[in-house]
C-alpha cells in the first residue's frame, strides 16, 4: 500500500503551478466568496443558528478541504443538505449536542478515508439519494414560508419539524405583512430573472443589496419588514467558541451518535458526488479517499472555529470551474475572502432583511430539489425503486433525514435481496426419450439412477432454501450439482448444501459436484465440505461429472 494514497491534490498541482494560473485561481476564489457570503448566511438561519455561523463554516471548512483535499477545485462550505438535520440538532441537543455530534462525524469521516471506504459510497442508491434531497428542499421551502410572508409566531412556539412548521404557519396567519412580501418577491424576482441577462455577477448579492435599499429608502417599508440585525446579533472579529458550558458527558454522545453518522455518510455522499461533477467540468481525477480525510478535518475546524456541519457544494464548486479555478488555491482564496469580510465588513449583514433570505433559501431550495430526476424516476423505474425514493421522500419531510436514510437503505437491501433470491434457481434436468424424440439426439444420455440438478445465480440467505427443494428418487444412486452459474455463495447456503450432503450420506447416494466457480470452491474448502465429498467427486466439466456419475 502506497502511503501516498492520502496525497492532497494541492501538492500534485503546486509542480506545475503557474503565475497565469495564480491570477486566474485568485480571482475565481473572489467570485466563488461573494456567492458564498449571502448564501453562507441564509444556511446558517435555515439550520437553526446565528448567521455569522455559516460564514465560519465557509472560512475554516473551505480553507481546509481545499488545503487536505482530493479535488482540484472543490469548495466546501454549509448546505442545504445539512439544514434540516443541523436545525434538528440544535432544537433537541442544544449547541454543545451538535458541536460533539460534527466532531464525531469528523473523526469517522477520516476513518473512512484511511481505511479507503471513498469507493463504498457507491453502495447508496441514486433512489434514496434523490428522494431524501428532494425531501430536503421541500422542508427548507416550508420552513421559509414564515420569513417570506412576514409572520410572527406566539410566544413559545418554535416549530422544529415540516408539518409543524406549516401549522404553525396557519396559526399565525393573521400576523402576514404585505411590506415582507413585496420585498419578499422583488428579491425573487431578481434571482429568477437576472442571471438570464447577466451572469458575472452573483444574482443573491444583487438581490440582498437591493432588499436592504428597499427597506432603507422606501417609506413605510421599514415598518412591516425584519432584518437580520433585529432577530439576530451579528459579532464583530473573529468568533469566540466557550467548551465550559458543554456538556461531553458518555450519555450526551450516545444520543448524538446517529446524528453523527448521519453528517459522516451525507458529507461522504455530497463532496464525492461534487468531485465527481468538478472532475466532469475540468477534466480532471479526484482522490475520493483524501477528500474524505479532508472533509473530515474540515468539519471538525468548522466548529472549533464556531461553525456547523460542511461538505463539498456543488454550485459553489461549478462557479469555480466557471471563473477560471483549477487548483486548491482558489477555494483557499475563497475562505481568506470571507475571513476579511468577517473581520472588515460583517455587521452590515445586520441590514439584510429576511424576506432576501428566505427568496435565496427559496431558490437553493429549487435548484437541489432536481424535480426533473424525481419524475424521470417515478416514470421509468422499477416499481420497488420508486417505492424506495418515494419512501425516502415522505419520511425526510415527515420526520428526519437520519430515519429516512435507515429506512431508504433497509428498505433497498431487503428489495435488492428479493430480486437476487428471484434470480437465483435450482431446477432439475428434465428426462426425455432420446431414441423416440428428434429433439432429443442432440442431449446428453443419464443414466436413470443419477439426478441432475442445475443451480443458477447467487446462492446467499434470500435463496439458500431452494437448495433444500431438491429431490432424490428411490431409485436415486447418484446426485450431480451442475453448479457453473453460481458466482458467489454464503454461509446460509452452504449450511443447506451441507444439510443435502448428509441427506445423500444417510440414503447412500453419491453426490457430485460439477464447474464449481472460484468463490464458492474456496467457501465449500473451508467449511470442510469439499474434502466430506471428496476432491474427486468434484468435475470440471458436466460430461465428466456424467461420466463419473455413471460408473458410481
Amino acid at each position: 500500500m502506497s502511503h501516498f494514497y492520502l496525497k492532497p491534490k494541492l501538492f500534485s498541482v503546486m509542480k506545475t503551478y503557474t503565475k497565469e494560473q495564480l491570477v486566474k485561481d485568485v480571482i475565481a476564489g473572489i467570485i466563488v466568496a461573494i456567492i458564498a457570503l449571502p448564501l453562507s448566511i441564509a444556511l446558517a438561519l435555515a439550520s437553526g443558528v446565528e448567521p455569522a455561523c455559516g460564514v465560519y463554516t465557509a472560512i475554516a471548512a473551505g480553507f481546509v478541504v481545499s488545503f487536505l483535499g482530493g479535488s482540484r477545485i472543490q469548495i466546501a462550505g454549509p448546505t442545504a443538505a445539512f439544514a434540516t438535520i443541523v436545525a434538528g440538532i440544535v432544537a433537541t441537543q442544544g449547541m454543545d449536542g451538535l458541536f460533539l455530534a460534527t466532531i464525531m462525524a469528523g473523526i469517522l469521516l477520516i476513518l473512512m478515508g484511511v481505511f479507503k471506504l471513498g469507493s463504498l459510497i457507491k453502495f447508496i442508491p441514486y433512489t434514496i439519494t434523490t428522494g431524501f434531497t428532494s425531501g430536503i428542499a421541500v422542508t427548507i421551502l416550508v420552513g421559509q414560508i414564515k420569513d417570506f410572508l412576514g409572520l410572527t409566531y406566539a410566544n413559545g412556539i418554535k416549530p422544529i419539524e415540516t408539518i409543524e412548521k406549516l401549522e404553525a404557519n396557519f396559526a399565525a396567519m393573521s400576523t402576514f405583512s404585505p411590506q415582507a412580501l413585496l420585498v419578499g418577491v422583488v428579491c425573487l424576482a431578481i434571482l429568477i430573472i437576472y442571471p438570464k441577462f447577466e451572469k458575472r455577477v452573483p444574482p443573491s448579492l444583487i438581490s440582498v443589496i437591493v432588499g436592504v435599499l428597499m427597506v432603507k429608502f422606501i417609506p413605510g417599508l421599514d415598518a412591516g419588514v425584519f432584518t437580520i440585525g433585529e432577530l439576530y446579533t451579528i459579532p464583530a472579529g473573529l468568533p469566540v467558541v466557550d467548551f465550559a458550558g458543554m456538556d461531553f458527558s458518555l450519555a450526551k454522545i450516545m444520543a448524538v451518535f446517529p446524528d453523527a453518522f448521519t453528517i459522516a455518510i451525507l458529507a461522504a455522499i455530497e463532496s464525492l458526488l461534487s468531485c465527481v461533477v468538478a472532475d466532469s467540468m475540468v477534466n480532471s481525477r479526484h482522490n475520493s479517499n483524501a477528500e474524505l480525510v479532508a472533509q473530515g478535518a474540515g468539519n471538525i475546524a468548522s466548529v472549533l472555529f464556531g461553525g456547523i456541519p460542511a461538505t463539498g457544494a456543488i454550485a459553489r464548486t461549478a462557479a469555480n470551474a466557471k471563473n477560471g479555478g483549477r487548483t486548491p488555491i482558489s477555494g483557499m482564496v475563497h475562505a481568506i475572502v470571507l475571513l476579511l469580510v468577517l473581520l472588515f465588513f460583517m455587521p452590515y449583514a445586520g441590514l439584510i432583511p429576511m424576506p432576501a433570505i428566505a427568496a435565496i433559501l427559496f431558490m437553493v431550495a429549487y435548484n437541489m430539489s432536481e424535480w426533473r430526476k424525481f419524475v424521470s424516476v417515478v416514470k421509468s423505474a422499477p416499481k420497488s425503486d420508486i417505492a424506495v425514493m418515494v419512501v425516502t421522500f415522505v419520511l425526510t419531510v415527515l420526520f428526519d433525514l437520519v430515519i429516512a436514510i435507515e429506512v431508504g437503505m433497509i428498505l433497498a437491501a431487503m428489495l435488492f435481496m428479493k430480486r437476487m433470491s428471484d434470480e437465483s434457481a435450482v431446477t432439475g434436468w428434465k428426462y426425455i426419450d432420446t431414441e423416440n424424440d428428434a429433439d432429443g439426439l442432440e442431449l446428453r444420455v443419464v443414466p436413470q439412477h443419477v439426478r441432475v440438478y442445475e443451480i443458477s445465480g447467487p446462492m446467499f440467505f434470500g435463496a439458500a432454501d431452494k437448495i433444500l427443494d431438491i429431490e432424490l428418487k428411490d431409485f436415486t444412486k447418484c446426485l450431480v450439482l451442475r453448479m457453473r452459474a453460481v458466482p458467489a455463495m454464503d454461509a446460509t447456503a452452504m449450511n443447506s448444501l451441507e444439510t443435502l450432503r448428509k441427506k445423500c450420506a444417510e440414503r447412500k447416494v453419491a453426490l457430485v459436484l460439477s464447474h464449481v466457480n472460484e468463490q464458492p470452491l474456496a467457501v465449500m474448502k473451508k467449511s470442510g465440505f469439499y474434502d466430506a465429498v471428496g476432491a474427486e467427486n468434484f468435475c470440471a466439466h458436466i460430461d465428466d461429472a456424467l461420466t463419473l456419475a455413471a460408473k458410481l
